[in-house]
């Protein structure tokens, strides 16, 4: 599984829905859409601000992670952006690979 950072924003009429609903029901809401791609919440806060949610999500593939992703940015409600998130051990393992590269107008 990988990690994503999640980071949301609630329009007008989404925040109107989490007044009515409850942070809650929402977490439940946004947990069951990551567990029907096989997805899981490691963790999941709310925030004011820039962004309104922020959480760690796992996610089996890139793939999984867009489908929600696009599943729920096209309710209009609110916008989400996921950062993928790498280990230590994966940062190691890049920086240890060369690769090859030329700048525009070298």
């Amino acid at each position: 599984m990988s990690k994503y950072l999640v980071t949301g924003s609630y329009n007008a009429e989404g925040a109107k829905g989490l007044m009515q609903e409850g942070g809650s029901k929402r977490l439940a809401a946004a947990t069951a859409a990551i567990e029907s791609v096989g997805g899981s919440v490691d963790s999941f806060y709310y925030a004011f601000g820039a962004d309104d949610v922020i959480g760690i999500v796992d996610f089996p593939d890139d793939a999984s992670a867009t489908a929600v992703s696009l599943m729920i940015n096209s309710s209009g409600a609110v916008s989400i952006k996921l950062t993928p998130l790498m280990t230590v051990e994966e940062i190691d393992a890049a920086a240890a690979k060369t690769a090859s590269y030329r700048a525009p107008g070298t």
